[in-house]
């Protein structure tokens, strides 16, 4: 199993880098530059293929990266309808820090007779949005508040239940685009509290503030506007998870 391998990774105290791809962000030839640029060692660990409204096909566009790249790529659904049968696995999101019950449990069972039929690899991801200090699409799309910026104590508890209810990772989110990154101090309170991996994205444009999310505690990080922004960052990042 993909994700198995980059559990294995983490277990031995490395730091993992995800990819997240947008359809409706790129062409065929921008999708192309971005993976061939991706496929220079070291590698991101995973590619994450979504988002919270998506016009162009998830299918075609994973066809297209599966031709470029031997990378896995997993679906990172924004609704019941991101569901692809090309597709490596899926992270399975569940919207633990709302209190919407579609994004808690209703689109996961709209999805989920699609999911066996295509037996993508599942990932069971308890998805945690603080607040970033702008709004964010997926805010918007999930109809849910964010957790405030400094309570490190929700946080924490929010985590916990996911992990208590049987939740493989935590993802704490701040949103395509944020102004800026979950705080270091949120990380590490989270990270002290657990035992499954936690992925941290929304915001990391910098070396540096990779390097303070990786310090902080995060197992895996996001990169998604950055690497759409400056496509060449995705070699430095790659290289810096990889001496980490």
């Amino acid at each position: 199993m993909h994700f198995d391998k980059i559990l294995e990774k983490i277990t031995s105290g490395k730091k993992a880098l995800a990819l997240l791809i947008d359809p409706d962000k790129h062409s065929t030839e921008t999708l192309i530059h971005l993976v061939n640029i991706a496929n220079t060692t070291p590698q991101p660990d995973v590619i994450l293929v979504g988002g919270s409204i998506v016009f162009n096909g998830i299918e075609e566009t994973i066809a297209t990266l599966k031709e470029h790249t031997s990378i896995p790529i997993f679906i990172f659904p924004g609704n019941a309808f991101q569901v692809a049968k090309n597709a490596d696995g899926i992270l399975l999101l569940s919207l633990i820090s709302g209190r919407n019950p579609e994004f808690l449990i209703g689109n996961h069972v709209l999805s989920a007779p699609l999911i066996k039929k295509h037996k993508l690899e599942i990932i069971p991801t308890g998805y945690m949005l603080i607040n970033s200090g702008t709004d964010t699409s997926v805010l918007y799309m999930s109809n849910t508040s964010p957790i405030p910026y400094r309570k490190n104590d929700i946080a924490i508890a929010t985590a916990l239940a996911g992990e208590q209810l049987g939740l493989k990772m935590i993802y704490l989110e701040a949103g395509s685009g944020a102004e800026k990154p979950v705080s270091n101090e949120m990380i590490s309170a989270v990270k002290e509290n657990l035992k499954i991996p936690i992925i941290v994205g929304g915001g990391i444009k910098t070396k540096s503030q990779l390097e303070q999310v990786l310090n902080a505690g995060a197992d895996i990080v996001v990169i998604g506007t950055a690497a759409e922004n400056t496509p060449e960052i995705i070699r430095e990042f790659s290289q810096t998870v990889a001496e980490f």
